[in-house]
């Protein structure tokens, strides 16, 4: 038994509630474990402790202790059992938390859903590749989390055998993963997909990775060695890692991230890459939808985060990093005639990284008998007067209607208008609808059409043509294989 507390008016959220047993001690580097159950009735109106990791809000608690916990809201009541949207943070695999401001979910649960976020492992100590331990502990984590909703959700006013998974980012890449796990088969029906980044490893190159992260930390890389470095030294390593990569080769895709984190492609945990995964029907009875911003990659540079390219004669190894044959740079060139170098390697990094990568998983939904649609966010943000354009995790805030959510959103979105809360109504109801009934308001793929709806201050429905524009520029382009690791 748990005891909530009032989100407003008419809904009632229940935060940190253990999923799974604290994953330290003997039981890190682990799969999640079961948390002990509890006597009594167990207050549930503050979040739970926030996972390791880099850069964590000051007023965070301690590291350690029960980290993998869920938050639900739901309007208060009994009734017919309400459709199920459970979230998925993003950071680049490497941080994030279901305390952000972003993530509340009361407004989103006024649409008449019971909403569910949650902690899992990150860093180092979700997908850092270890010999002897399993693979993507993190993605694990998630699928504790769901078998938590399937168990539990009913109490909440929640349909079990309704539920979606959502994520953006690197919640978006742990959706498709677990539309292609075995573990997760039969635990939702949808998945939402914002800003899917392409980046998977082999064990060869996430072990190497690992290798390095452990030598950084003075460790052998090993399970029994590395669980006597408190967490933090594992993160002050991986980040001083992540730092090594970025300063490195610029023809390399980890000088561009700032993670050197991602799923691997094991064979076991996640036995294919989710592309190949869909191809072969692994999502065939999943209802899909995918998104991506017109201008994901201008977030980066933007605030630092990736390196400012302002010469044409860097463009051929921006191409490189992101997979494009560099030869293709002239025809960025010929579309876009008046642009910059620094536009035309945010296209070429936005295309090659997320946009065209998340069409391709929509185009093989559809091609193996599954359900997908499409959107693209497409609202300019004001902000840094207007360089950021429609970037990376600007479409989260409106999806969940959190338009003053926070710093983050505000540095994202601005001043918001009346313009701006109405697409934000509309985005969270096409969310609401898709989660309730698998339409979202436009038409879903089909083998000889690709719709797409576009978020703007006016909405509008355009077709993709894979034959025309910077799509037909990636033709031959494989994202079947997997990104590199970087030179280890």
């Amino acid at each position: 038994r748990v005891r909530g507390t009032r989100s407003g008016e008419d809904v009632v959220a229940f935060l940190g509630i253990p999923y799974a047993a604290a994953p330290f001690g003997a039981r890190r580097f682990r799969e999640p474990q079961a948390h002990r159950p509890w006597r009594g009735v167990r207050r549930a109106d503050a979040f739970g402790p926030v996972p390791p990791q880099p850069d964590l809000p000051e007023e965070r608690p301690e590291d350690g202790g029960c980290v993998l916990t869920v938050n639900v809201w739901a309007p208060p009541g009994r009734g017919r059992a309400r459709p199920v949207l459970v979230w998925v943070h993003g950071g680049a695999y490497r941080s994030g938390f279901s305390a952000d401001p972003l993530y509340d979910g009361t407004r989103l649960a006024r649409h008449g859903l019971v909403v569910v976020s949650l902690n899992y492992r990150v860093g180092f100590e979700g997908f850092g590749h270890i010999p002897g331990a399993p693979a993507n502990r993190g993605l694990l984590d998630q699928v504790a989390a769901l078998r938590w909703v399937a168990a539990n959700i009913g109490a909440f006013g929640g349909d079990p055998g309704n539920v979606t998974l959502a994520g953006e980012s690197s919640g978006g890449g742990s959706a498709v993963c677990l539309v292609a796990m075995p573990a997760a088969r039969g635990l939702f029906r949808r998945a939402i997909a914002h800003s899917v980044p392409y980046d998977f490893f082999t064990p060869e190159a996430a072990a190497a990775i690992g290798e390095r992260v452990a030598d950084a930390a003075g460790s052998a890389p090993t399970p029994e060695a590395l669980a006597e470095l408190p967490p933090g030294d594992l993160v002050d390593a991986s980040e001083r890692v992540t730092a090594e990569f970025q300063s490195g080769d610029p023809a390399s895709l980890r000088s561009y991230t700032t993670t050197v984190f991602a799923p691997v492609v094991d064979g076991d945990v996640l036995p294919a890459a989710p592309l190949a995964a869909l191809e072969g029907g692994a999502g065939a009875a999943t209802d899909l939808l995918l998104c991506h911003t017109l201008q994901e990659f201008r977030l980066f540079p933007g605030v630092g985060a990736a390196p400012q390219v302002t010469e044409h004669d860097e463009l051929p190894d921006v191409a490189r990093a992101f997979g494009l044959p560099p030869r293709r740079v002239a025809g960025y060139r010929a579309l876009a005639p008046e642009a910059t170098a620094y536009d035309l390697y945010t296209m070429i990094a936005t295309d090659g990284r997320y946009a065209e990568y998340g069409t391709r998983l929509a185009e093989a939904q559809t091609g193996a008998g599954g359900r997908a649609h499409l959107s693209r966010f497409a609202w300019p943000s004001p902000a840094l007067d207007g360089v950021l354009g429609a970037c990376h995790s600007l479409d989260v805030p409106f999806a969940f209607r959190n338009l003053d959510a926070g710093q983050y959103a505000r540095f994202l979105v601005g001043e918001p208008g009346p313009a701006e809360h109405a697409l934000a109504e509309r985005m969270a109801r096409a969310w609401a609808d898709f989660a309730a009934t698998g339409d979202p308001g436009w038409p879903a793929l089909s083998s000889g059409d690709t719709p797409v709806r576009v978020w703007n201050r006016e909405d509008d429905l355009v077709h993709d043509d894979p034959a025309s524009g910077t799509r037909a520029l990636w033709r031959d382009v494989d994202f079947h294989a997997p990104t590199s690791g970087g030179p280890c």
